[in-house]
């Protein structure tokens, strides 16, 4: 349930204007945005400190909906599947939104080799592992934490804004055909995975002395 109350009512409307920004492609600063939504910079500024403050409110915005995403089916392939068909139509309708994140991650982190970031607070990324760690929990008791931990590893390549950039900056696709290479993707390494965990039970099994 959202807050309510006009300090509510000011940081929603300072966030959907930088939403708005974003979305048209723009990266801005809290004093874009405090003069887009006509509201006082100092204003602005008493509720996002620093751009990375107002870029990080607008990515957990626009992420909201996956972070929250849970799945009881039993079947680990089944839920990878229901997570990036839920996923990619938001990570698509979002998309200008995260590149801005990844953009300003990536100038945080050339700022960090340089000494020069200082005090402000890190674009927080990892988001994915966690969602990941839900959608394969029935595979926990069926492989090896490394296993297991490497799966999730590797479906975090086809699975964020890094897979759009590639699928649709290399390769020219749409967001449905984004989303399909993932799926196909994502099937293909799961199978692998409890394929190799399977050989290497029946291979645990064998050596056992009787």
């Amino acid at each position: 349930m959202r807050e309510t109350g006009p300090r509510a009512r000011t940081r929603r409307l300072l966030l959907d204007t930088a939403m708005q920004l974003m979305q048209s492609g723009r990266v801005p600063s809290v004093t874009d945005v405090a003069e887009a939504a006509e509201v006082s910079r100092a204003t602005a500024y008493r509720y996002f400190p620093t751009q990375a403050a107002l870029v990080q409110a607008a990515v957990d915005e626009a992420l909201g909906p996956i972070l929250a995403w849970r799945s009881d089916l039993p079947d680990a392939e089944a839920r990878v599947e229901g997570l990036l068909a839920f996923a990619y139509p938001r990570l698509d309708e979002y998309e200008a939104t995260l590149r801005a994140a990844l953009l300003q991650a990536m100038d945080q982190w050339s700022r960090r080799r340089a000494g020069t970031l200082g005090d402000e607070a890190p674009i927080v990324r990892g988001n994915r592992k966690a969602v990941l760690y839900n959608a394969l929990a029935p595979l926990r008791g069926q492989m090896a934490a490394e296993a297991f931990d490497r799966l999730r590893q590797a479906l975090s390549l086809v699975f964020g804004t890094e897979a759009f950039v590639v699928l649709k900056d290399i390769w020219g696709l749409d967001g449905a055909q984004a989303r399909d290479v993932a799926l196909w993707s994502a099937q293909v390494l799961v199978r692998a995975a409890v394929a190799e965990a399977e050989t290497a039970g029946r291979a645990d099994a064998s050596g056992r002395p009787a």
